[in-house]
């Protein structure tokens, strides 16, 4: 049984993601942890329901889209002038502002991924990655395990390869990941099949 598991958990996939990742001390990731044991699940964090709100929006415009295009297009404006006067009012950043779509290696054990800053190994990370085109948004901890510098054969604006192990992930998002991976190597299989 544990063998299956580890065997779903280490399927990876490269795809395009939006992802924002922040160094943050050991002790911000334990409170995280602490809350969690008793009961306060890490997405009721200042800062998160921005993320929250806006993946939500776009999901549902996702699976709008596919029953009316021109309805969800006009949704999608008036979201996106929403979103823009809420940040005048507001001011500052959000975890929002952060997440910037990127090509990334991903499995439920960790993610790699293109950065043009080094990071520091055992350095620990919050993790924000959004799955693309569903919309379905993981948050996360996780451990610097790896920093090389890029492949010569990369994109320009790649200096540093990164790769993270999750250290806190909730079970729920573990599995949202494992679907995901699945399903991206099965549309992959199916292009290779149709496109050979």
């Amino acid at each position: 049984m544990t063998e299956g598991l580890n065997r779903r958990q280490s399927v990876r996939v490269t795809d395009r993601v939006m992802l924002a990742v922040h160094p943050v001390s050991a002790e911000k990731m334990q409170a995280v942890v602490n809350d969690f044991q008793q009961g306060i699940s890490p997405y009721n964090q200042e800062g998160l329901a921005d993320i929250q709100m806006f993946i939500g929006a776009q999901s549902a415009l996702a699976n709008l889209r596919e029953r009316d295009a021109d309805l969800a297009d006009f949704l999608q404006h008036l979201d996106n002038k929403m979103n823009m006067m809420l940040k005048q009012v507001k001011g500052g950043e959000s975890p929002l502002d952060a997440l910037i779509m990127r090509k990334a290696n991903l499995s439920a054990n960790g993610i790699a991924f293109c950065s043009d800053a080094p990071a520091r190994l055992d350095e620990i990370v919050e993790i924000h990655v959004v799955l693309l085109p569903a919309y379905i948004y993981v948050y996360s901890f996780g451990k610097v395990i790896a920093c090389d510098p890029a492949p010569e054969e990369s994109e320009s604006d790649c200096k540093f390869r990164v790769a993270l192990e999750f250290d806190f992930l909730l079970d729920e998002d573990r599995e949202k990941i494992i679907q995901h991976t699945f399903k991206q190597q099965s549309l992959a299989l199916r292009n290779r099949r149709l496109n050979p």
